[in-house]
């Protein structure tokens, strides 16, 4: 007789809430091993008695045929004696301890769920809550971890005998799904009016699908927070969204009911699609198909469209009933937070939405749509939220200690970080009044205990007037490490790609603040996670206005054209504001609130504002994403520029100006001149990492920063640059823009935490780099404290 033998088994990763202990247990059975499985704070334990060769196969099965929705990041294995059990069960979870188990994101509607929402046979007809444990809420809906339903929203609802039934049998789908429900127990709809009147006559979801059709606006309360919808089709209706809802220009996002509808609205690859399709159904930037049954307001001069699918129920069922595709914007009023609470939505979304379609089920933490494109058939997150989070990004190398990064000011996330796991928050947004702070420290809160992370280190910003350097700056019992912007970007793109460099990192992106106190953003670095030296960037101009030359690009025109030394009597863009462009000239040369500036955003909003797209921005990037819009993708010439090749070099971003400036004087259409300066700025960048290449030695360029959300921008750059010998290294699960930085500070930390003791960073030196105007020292390698360029390896950072 095979004698039998016992093994403990512990799995970590993605494992509760995803069906791996009903995967265990049928596994198990079909082996016809004894044990037992159970969920505890690490993730899944389990035992397994048999035979050797039953438990063997039973282990390799563990790591290559889990669930759709699982993770596994590890299986630990230990012996034990047999104890002569031949039955398998599963046990109930084990409360208590240090929490390391993980957290699955929100997931779209699974194929299973679709058919039985459509089966008029079916108990769950047209039920809009429907889920399983293959699909539906997660993160939204936790409040506690180990991820059972008492410890989520879904608590309130008592499961009806046939949903107990179902979530106790090890053979049902539904076993041990934590939201599961039907119409006989679970979440129900509402429809109020504007007076929060319910709706008489119709059904909830009947009654808003004929508000829809009818053009009105309806607030529609989602897995992650409330969306206003309305007819995607209706100029009407789409121009009253963007009326009242304030947001001017910024394109909405359009739901289509499935592929075949999004193929009539937009041109789709098969990255694309497998983009819109996947479990985590993020906003797609596909190009605007010519002619798409699409109104105007709703991506008003945009060649692209933020295409997404439906990914609950209750959107399958409605885009159905309206059977449109439908505007789906974040419900809220331009620059605040998306609203998730019933009341505070009721309150705040009255003024824009002629209805609310509602439920009882409550949300826990707001949630955010994702949005993605792709690029060279790789995915690409843009903004990193639903469907996504709070997933963690597994680095190669553990953290020393726990970490809090804080992010930037704009497109804010923060994450969490420990063992070899970060926590990229959900996205925040830009962190400049007082509900989007509140969301921010609520989130930190959350993540804190969801994940059992108590941060020893907090890094943050250099930009002492961030609300989130603030933030930072106000703990106590942290050590504090300030991050230079830049140099975050570059690590974040470093992570991303599992490198730790050194690299010349590109960082070009609107502002960052600069170790030497001045606005950072056209830069060339020399970086590793743990340090950088500035090797080049743009040419510094003026900004005329300080942030008034964010709003106002064509201040940043006349400070351009005045350092190219160029005669603008011809030019529209100065007779257009003749009243003030001397004014504004005469501020920049003198310097009063005119601080200097290299950022490549600003480059663009010039060359934007000379040939007329903007001289005032109603959103951050308006003025670039317009003159991309514009150039045409067939040109191929380029605008030339010099460079001071001192160290660090400086690339003259005026010659481009200068170039297009004379360009449309002499009659060009603007859609060459802006493909022109797009070539030329590309050729820029190449010509910077080539000087570079010769002067370090290093062959790997890393791109990052929000700029390179320009996809016209970034297909040239990496196409010049591959073509030159460069391995280039692009973002892809987390954001190029500011939405990363928080990774690339909690690397950096990482990295420094990494060094020998003595080249640490201490508390009082973080707090006195954040706090007071940086040294003019910009390079930020050291060692001992004295400033100097990396032989080849890494050192600490100085910031």
């Amino acid at each position: 007789m095979t004698p039998l033998i016992r093994t403990a088994v512990r799995v970590e990763g993605i494992v509760q809430g995803v069906g791996f202990r009903p995967f265990v247990y049928a596994l198990a059975t079909r082996l016809s091993l004894g044990g037992l499985v159970g969920n505890d704070v690490d993730g899944v334990f389990a035992e397994v008695e048999g035979p050797p060769e039953a438990v063997r196969e039973f282990l390799a099965a563990l790591e290559r045929d889990p669930p759709p929705l699982a993770r596994v990041d590890r299986i630990a294995v230990s012996p034990m004696a047999p104890i002569g059990v031949p039955s398998f069960e599963i046990v109930a979870s084990e409360p208590g301890g240090r929490r390391r188990a993980l957290i699955a994101a929100d997931t779209a509607t699974c194929a299973d769920c679709l058919r039985e929402l459509a089966d008029p046979a079916d108990s769950r007809f047209r039920y809009p809550f429907t889920n399983c444990t293959n699909c539906g809420p997660r993160f939204t809906i936790v409040r506690e971890v180990p991820y059972d339903r008492p410890l989520t929203t879904m608590a309130g609802f008592p499961m009806c005998g046939q949903c107990a039934r179902e979530y106790s049998d090890p053979a049902n789908r539904r076993f041990h799904a934590q939201p599961v429900c039907c119409p006989a127990c679970g979440p129900a709809l509402t429809l109020l009016d504007a007076l929060r009147e319910p709706s008489p006559g119709l059904s909830p979801l009947d009654a808003a699908a004929a508000l829809l059709r009818q053009g009105q606006i309806v607030a529609v309360k989602g897995i992650g927070g409330y969306h206003l919808a309305a007819d995607a089709t209706s100029e009407p209706a789409a121009a009253a969204l963007r009326s009242r809802k304030h947001r001017e220009d910024k394109p909405f996002a359009v739901m289509a009911a499935g592929l075949a509808g999004a193929r009539q609205l937009a041109l789709i690859d098969d990255a694309s699609a497998a983009l819109l399709t996947s479990p985590a159904r993020p906003i797609v930037l596909l190009p605007r198909r010519p002619g798409a049954p699409v109104a105007g307001s709703a991506a008003p001069g945009n060649r692209q469209l933020g295409v997404m699918l439906p990914y609950t129920p209750l959107h399958h069922l409605l885009i159905t009933a309206v059977g449109r595709p439908l505007i789906l914007t974040s419900g809220n009023v331009s620059d605040e937070p998306i609203a998730y609470r019933d009341e505070d939505a009721l309150a705040r979304l009255a003024g824009i939405a002629d209805a609310f379609l509602t439920h009882d089920r409550a949300i826990h933490i707001r949630t955010d749509d994702s949005v993605a494109r792709s690029f060279a058939g790789r995915p690409v997150l843009l903004r990193r939220s639903r469907g996504y989070v709070p997933e963690p990004i597994t680095l190669r190398a553990a953290f020393p200690r726990p970490v809090l990064a804080c992010g930037a000011e704009l497109k804010n996330t923060f994450c969490l970080a420990k063992d070899r796991h970060v926590f990229l928050s959900h996205h925040i947004g830009d962190l400049e009044n007082a509900e989007t702070l509140q969301s921010f420290t609520e989130g930190i809160s959350h993540f804190s205990r969801l994940f059992d992370i108590t941060p020893q280190v907090v890094a943050h910003d250099l930009h002492p007037e961030y609300l989130s350097t603030k933030y930072a700056l106000d703990l106590d019992g942290v050590d504090l490490v300030a991050v230079q912007h830049h140099h975050a970007h570059i690590a974040s793109c470093l992570a991303d790609n599992g490198a730790d460099g050194p690299v010349i990192g590109v960082a070009f992106d609107g502002t960052g603040y600069g170790t030497d106190g001045t606005i950072w953003g056209g830069e060339f670095l020399i970086a590793g996670l743990a340090g950088f030296t500035r090797a080049g960037h743009l040419t510094p101009v003026p900004m005329p206005g300080g942030a008034a030359a964010v709003r106002q690009p064509w201040r940043m025109a006349a400070a351009y054209l005045d350092a190219a030394g160029l005669d603008v009597a011809g030019l529209d863009v100065a007779q257009r504001n003749a009243a003030r462009w001397d004014a504004i000239v005469s501020m920049a040369r003198r310097r009063v609130n005119a601080p200097l500036t290299s950022s490549a955003g600003r480059l663009f909003d010039a060359v934007a504002a000379i040939l007329g797209f903007r001289d005032e921005i109603s959103y951050e990037g308006q003025a670039a994403i317009e003159l991309e819009q514009i150039a045409d993708p067939d040109e191929a010439g380029a605008y030339r520029t010099r460079t001071e090749t001192g160290e660090p070099f400086r690339a003259r971003g005026a010659d481009l100006v200068g170039a297009a400036a004379a360009e449309l004087a002499a009659g060009v259409p603007r859609e060459i001149i802006a493909a022109r300066f797009h070539n030329g700025l590309a050729a820029l960048i190449q010509a910077g990492c080539v000087l570079l290449r010769e002067r370090h030695g290093l062959s790997t360029v890393a791109l990052s920063g929000g700029v390179f959300q320009n996809t016209l921008l970034l297909q040239r750059t990496v196409s010049r640059l591959e073509a030159h010998g460069f391995t280039v290294l692009l973002h892809s699960r987390v954001p190029c823009n500011d939405g990363g930085i928080s990774l690339g500070q909690a690397v950096v930390v990482a990295a420094r935490d990494r060094m020998p003791p003595g080249l640490r960073l201490t508390r009082s030196q973080g707090r006195a780099a954040s706090g007071s105007t940086p040294g003019r020292d910009q390079s930020c390698w050291t060692t001992g404290g004295v400033g100097h360029h990396p032989p080849g390896g890494e050192s600490a950072n100085s910031d």
